[in-house]
């Protein structure tokens, strides 16, 4: 068997969003950061987990949403931390809403970070390029780096931090 070794470095990520509008400008920032990112799309959090059990490969991190039909982001997350095989993917949560109790409760069910939807399509390129180039090497440091740098969408999910 011959490994191409892209193949083998390739960054693998799963998004469970049920807005195409935003499904299609996270993919297409995707695109424009790297190529050879393969971003696997859910419309529910049922469907992300049905997903993830057809892969051959985990994906390196899971960008839920909030708010979606028959399985919401928050029951996905559950779900996902509860599964020994799901537990050590990093999640992280994504939603128009910035509210404290859901920066806290994304801190309670285990997710690295909480991203407010920004309306600039250059903001989320550089949020999902900080993130796609560290998926290795902690994600909670791009996380803090981030906020120390003044944007204002990202929310680490550290329980001393909210």
């Amino acid at each position: 068997m011959i490994f191409n070794i892209e193949e083998m470095n390739q960054k693998i990520i799963l998004l469970a969003d049920d807005d195409m509008d935003d499904t299609e400008m996270f993919c297409e920032a995707l695109a424009d950061i790297d190529e050879s990112i393969i971003c696997h799309c859910a419309v529910n959090g049922s469907d992300a987990l049905r997903i993830l059990d057809g892969l051959k490969e985990l994906p390196s991190v899971i960008f839920l949403d909030l708010n979606m039909p028959i399985m919401n982001g928050w029951d996905c997350l559950t779900h996902l931390k509860s599964d020994s095989r799901y537990k050590d993917i990093h999640v992280i949560m994504i939603s128009t809403s910035s509210h404290k109790n859901d920066l806290e409760t994304a801190s309670k069910l285990g997710a690295v970070c909480y991203f407010v939807k920004p309306n600039s399509f250059s903001d989320l390129k550089k949020v999902l390029r900080s993130i796609t180039s560290n998926i290795d090497n902690g994600l909670k440091d791009v996380v803090v780096s981030l906020q120390e740098n003044g944007f204002k969408h990202v929310f680490n999910c550290d329980d001393s931090n909210l």
